[in-house]
């Protein structure tokens, strides 16, 4: 039992030219990490029912095997032979005895995964490892070898190894740490091993503040050697012989001698199965050991700053709020030359995007104008009273209107939105978080700074934050517990992925906007040919995508008008099925009906009646924008009804669906969600209610068969305007 086992694996995988230097100092740096060591604690490899956790052991088996096969050169020092041993103690078999079986079937077992990886095992013993200098020397000269062969070591501690007594003299320097248990013997490894980046598993998320599981704890994002008197430990692991206490401890250790750390959970059932690979791809996962402190907040900090300050920004006066919003609209205008000249620094480089990033003395006056327009609207949106009840006598209940809590807006290209947005939030009264595209970073800057400057006048400077750390979309999308609510502004593909990344955090937005037109058979021919929805703006959200023809039209002067308006603007027609079944030249026929074309092109496709229309529709648009043409008043009545989108026209053009055309003001976008807020999201989509009640000692009792009082549920009149 002690024994320091040494499981040699053989992989074959293409090389990676290995980085040199300190350890990384920020998480997106770790992709660059060559020769990485994983750590798998007892409770890892072992299971609380008794036995090895098989389905774990093979998932990390599986991760190894992918970052093996870019070329990164793995090493696995693992244990869980007391774990193994006191689970079996339980079950009333000898330790020594389930020691040994838990060597035995650990080992077995691990080589059975590698096979199944087409991998050839051998085994290495030696007893003195941790002891004998000398040997510990020859063991690295050996391991560099092992891994210059393209051979992946896996070293089993068992938790059973005890070290002869020597002087305590953790982080004394890098070259000494007493070996104790599987921590610092990984961390000893990695260091000696040079390696790039430790990763060490455990049965908790990360390093937490305070004790995990107790009220106040805290996951720590980011853990900076300074920061360790801030930490209170609690007891040490269920299992094994380590605790977090000693895992910090050989962390900074390791950091100390050049390899980054970073402490995660390696037992959750839905993150295991990606956990490692996860951390190398620079994912925010666990705790991150840093050496440099950024100087400025943590994007978690951040959003406690802005909930804190939103708060206040709630409590202002209507008048208030609406002066932060006029401010901002007067710095608009009068920091235009800083504005355009940081606009202009973000366009010199990004060519590509100059359309959606360019901003113009023309477009910020513009800007102004909606703001000072928003300030004077929005005076009756929060503590609105939308009903009144009296419950019994002298018990009066209210429901009002308060603000969602956190927004977090992440847009792409262009900076107009940040003042937009802003604008919103504040007549709202709720705290953001933006994340704007890094191509706009410059003018997303001063746009910034000059939110702040405005909502400075009343001292709630920090209810907006700008996001300028190295945060990845889909780690922001992962503060459920911070954030309340994700409006994307941006490509479909960004809406796509933030949905798909959300976890636990409701999403506004619509991933696409696949917009129909149908022409009635009692269109009107000056109506039909029509072609605003498609050519005003064709990478518009609600322009039209594809143009349904009622079949009795075919072969008809108004059919033939309608070709001959949109080949005029230069639109390429793709066919539907049924449209080109009709032809004997026809275009190309549409690959897929849902297609969002974003661009002069568009899909037409033939359909029997009105009810075939909204069939297609509910088949194969997105719930965003669809329109009738026609003079039959009852048709387009059954339409407006059975269509089941967010905006639903008649005679209109589809570009209508936006929050200015509707007199809503600004917008934060549009949306096809099903509850809170559908169509163009102006103000009232950033509000919610809550339910206030008005007493005087009243108790449920009151109200039972054998009490003084009664229900009373009368509707009381709330007067236009009226406010709690």
């Amino acid at each position: 039992s002690t024994n320091t086992v040494l499981i040699i694996t053989i992989w074959h995988r293409m090389q990676i030219p290995r980085p040199h230097g300190k350890s990384f100092a920020h998480r997106s740096e770790l992709k660059q990490a060559k020769r990485i060591v994983v750590k798998l604690g007892s409770a890892v490899v072992t299971r609380d029912e008794c036995g090895l956790a098989l389905g774990r052991l093979a998932s990390i088996v599986e991760q190894v095997a992918v970052l093996q096969n870019q070329g990164r050169e793995m090493m696995i020092v693992t244990s869980g032979a007391v774990a193994f041993g006191k689970q079996r103690l339980r079950h009333e078999i000898l330790l020594s005895q389930s020691v040994r079986q838990a060597l035995h079937s650990g080992q077995n077992q691990l080589k059975d995964m590698f096979q199944s990886w087409r991998q050839e095992h051998a085994q290495l013993l030696d007893r003195a490892y941790m002891f004998d200098c000398s040997r510990q020397i020859k063991h690295c000269h050996t391991l560099h070898e092992l891994l210059r062969m393209n051979i992946v070591p896996i070293i089993n501690t068992n938790d059973a190894v005890v070290p002869p007594p020597v002087p305590n003299s953790d982080l004394q320097g890098v070259n000494v740490i007493s070996i104790k248990d599987n921590d610092s013997l990984a961390a000893r490894l990695a260091v000696e091993m040079k390696a790039d980046l430790l990763i060490a598993l455990s049965d908790v998320e990360g390093l937490y503040d305070s004790p995990p599981g107790t009220d106040d704890a805290k996951l720590i994002d980011i853990f900076y050697p300074g920061d360790q008197q801030s930490i209170t430990y609690g007891t040490k692991s269920r299992v094994g012989l380590g605790g977090m206490e000693a895992k910090v401890k050989a962390a900074l250790w390791a950091l100390q001698g050049g390899t980054s750390v970073v402490i995660a959970n390696g037992t959750h059932p839905k993150v295991t199965g990606h956990v490692i690979t996860d951390i190398v791809e620079g994912k925010k996962v666990g705790t991150f050991f840093s050496e440099v402190k950024p100087a400025g907040p943590t994007v978690e900090q951040q959003t406690e700053m802005a909930r804190h300050a939103g708060r206040t920004l709630a409590s202002l006066l209507p008048e208030q709020r609406g002066e932060i919003i006029c401010c901002l609209a007067e710095l608009l205008t009068e920091k235009k030359e800083e504005i355009l000249s940081a606009n202009k620094r973000d366009m010199e480089l990004a060519i590509p995007m100059i359309n959606r990033l360019s901003l113009s003395t023309a477009k910020l006056n513009s800007l102004a104008i909606g703001l000072r327009q928003l300030a004077v609207s929005s005076r009756d949106s929060v503590g609105r009273v939308l009903r009144r009840t009296r419950v019994a006598n002298n018990l009066e209940l209210e429901q009002i209107t308060v603000p969602i809590g956190v927004l977090l807006v992440i847009f792409e290209s262009r900076p107009d939105c940040l003042p937009q947005v802003s604008a919103l939030a504040i007549a709202s009264g709720n705290a953001l978080l933006l994340k704007g595209g890094k191509e706009a970073a410059n003018t997303n800057k001063i746009l910034h700074q000059l939110t702040q400057e405005a909502l400075s006048i009343h001292g709630v400077a920090d209810a907006i934050q700008l996001v300028s750390t190295r945060e990845e979309v889909e780690d922001l999308c992962r503060l459920d517990k911070l954030i309340d609510l994700i409006i994307p502004r941006g490509s479909s593909k960004l809406v796509r992925d933030i949905q798909r990344a959300a976890k636990g955090i409701p999403v506004l937005g619509h991933s696409e906007g696949v917009c129909h037109v149908y022409v009635d058979s009692e269109a009107s021919i000056d109506k039909a040919i029509d072609v605003d929805s498609k050519c005003d703006y064709p990478a518009a959200c609600n322009a039209m995508e594809t143009l349904l023809i009622h079949r009795d039209l075919l072969r008809t002067p108004i059919f033939d008008q309608i070709i001959d308006m949109l080949r005029t603007e230069h639109v390429k027609i793709h066919a539907g099925p049924r449209f080109a079944s009709y032809l004997t030249f026809s275009p190309s026929e549409v690959k897929s009906l849902r297609t969002e074309y974003g661009d002069l092109e568009c899909c037409i496709e033939v359909v029997d009646s009105m009810q075939d229309a909204v069939d297609h529709i509910h088949k194969y648009g997105s719930s965003h924008t669809d329109v009738i043409v026609t003079e039959n008043e009852e048709t387009a009545e059954q339409f407006l009804q059975q269509v089941d989108s967010a905006c639903v026209f008649w005679n209109s053009s589809s570009r209508f669906a936006d929050g200015y055309r509707f007199g809503l003001g600004a917008e934060v976008g549009i949306s096809t969600a099903r509850i809170h807020a559908r169509g163009p999201v102006g103000l009232e989509g950033l509000l919610t209610t809550k339910w206030v009640l008005r007493g005087e000692g009243h108790t449920v009792s009151d109200f039972s068969e054998q009490g003084s009082m009664k229900y009373l549920h009368e509707n009381i009149p709330v007067p236009q305007g009226s406010f709690s």
